[in-house]
């Protein structure tokens, strides 16, 4: 094994330029690979951080069945307790309750259905951006009670401006008529259309009384460091929880299209990346197939002197596989130190930092440097590589040694 080695390494340089051109096409390819899929996972993470912080959060706790059926009377009792437990027992996590109801809102001159939400005012901006994205007036307090705060969408379609009252009509959790006049005191802007169309925000306690609540909510929100937390901050709720009757639910079940369009975007991804791995296999191909018709007098030599086509072919496959493997280690490595500079910088492109500071959301995002965007594409390169390699050693085993001897 080990001439063969030696031999194969030496084979390899008889031809130093064509080797060179072969394996920095390999190598350039695997580190375009590592720093494009750390990139893309790196960009995957910033969707989903991003998505999540907006309202949803990684976590929620919810009523049986509310997550399927919304309905204002599936409640999580003495939720405001709860939270405080979650927050107190829960390191690096914020925690927010939240109930939901519906109702015609009205102003002077027209009508609108919207979704009410109360919040927890000191603990909202911990788990949600529309606190920072007031554009006019200010966020709610804790000593508010008939103030709101409402969408740019909805203001301009009330034709309302901050210090304009609003009249709000539905029903109480109770049956009951629930009916209440607030206060515009601020106009968020989250760039979501349809957000800022429907969504009115109310201090929790006013919404509990509006709604004959009592000291029930509809969700409770747990937002982590990172969505990676997701699991381990799921543990952890569902240990603090003793009514087993809560349903603890992680952002995929609450998000099904963001895990979806993400799965989407690696694979049309991987039709971009498909076209540099097949253009590497072709090199390789022509690389090995020249190597082979140049040597076949060679071969044909060998042959007659009784060396089996096994051996031979074993030979040139071995040829391959060390360029493949030197050219993989080295794109590792190189592409893992080019990625490095971003991990440390982040990555931003024109126009995110506008961007960025209009929807309140981090103005750069960081590669992922872990074994998936470290060796996926490496090891498809490695692969294709070995695959291309197999017709020139087969190739060896349909030569006739007269033939092969007589070739020029």
């Amino acid at each position: 094994m080990g001439i063969n080695l030696t031999l194969a390494w030496r084979n390899l340089w008889r031809y130093p330029r064509r080797t060179a051109l072969t394996l920095a096409a390999i190598v350039f390819s695997d580190v375009i690979l590592v720093w494009m899929i750390a990139l893309q996972l790196g960009s995957y993470d910033m969707m989903i951080d991003n998505t999540l912080r907006a309202f949803t959060g990684h976590v929620q706790v919810q009523a049986p069945g509310y997550l399927d059926k919304p309905q204002l009377r599936r409640t999580i009792p003495g939720a405001t307790d709860l939270a405080a437990d979650i927050r107190s027992q829960v390191s690096n996590a914020s925690v927010g309750v939240r109930a939901l109801g519906f109702a015609l809102v009205s102003s002077e001159q027209r009508s609108y259905g919207a979704q009410i939400a109360g919040v927890q005012p000191d603990y909202e901006p911990e788990v949600s951006v529309i606190p920072g994205l007031i554009k006019e007036g200010r966020y709610l307090s804790d000593t508010d009670q008939d103030q709101a705060v409402i969408g740019r969408v909805m203001a301009r379609n009330l034709q309302v401006e901050v210090g304009d009252e609003l009249t709000l009509l539905g029903s109480g959790k109770d049956g009951s008529f629930a009916a209440a006049v607030v206060t515009v005191v601020g106009i968020y802007d989250s760039g979501n259309t349809e957000l800022d169309r429907y969504m009115v925000q109310l201090p929790l306690t006013a919404f509990q009384n509006i709604f004959s609540m009592g000291d029930t909510a509809h969700t409770i929100v747990i937002t982590g460091s990172s969505h990676e937390q997701t699991q381990s901050l799921s543990r952890q709720v569902r240990s603090i929880i003793t009514d087993n009757s809560l349903e603890v639910i992680n952002w995929d079940r609450l998000q099904p299209g963001l895990k979806q369009a993400i799965q989407a975007d690696f694979s049309t991804a991987w039709m971009m990346y498909g076209v540099l791995v097949i253009l590497v296999a072709f090199s390789v191909l022509n690389t090995f197939l020249m190597s082979v018709l140049e040597r076949t007098r060679e071969f044909g030599i060998m042959l007659a002197l009784g060396v089996t086509p096994a051996k031979v072919g074993r030979l040139v496959f071995t040829e391959s596989l060390l360029m493949a493997t030197t050219g993989m280690l080295l794109g590792i490595a190189l592409g893992a130190a080019f990625t490095a500079y971003f991990l440390l910088h982040g990555f931003s492109y024109p126009g995110m930092e506008e961007l960025a500071s209009k929807f309140n959301l981090p103005d750069r995002f960081y590669p992922v440097l872990n074994p998936v965007s470290l060796l996926l594409g490496p090891v498809v390169i490695f692969i294709a590589t070995m695959l291309a390699a197999l017709w020139p050693a087969i190739r060896i085993h349909l030569l006739q040694p007269v033939e092969a001897m007589q070739t020029v």
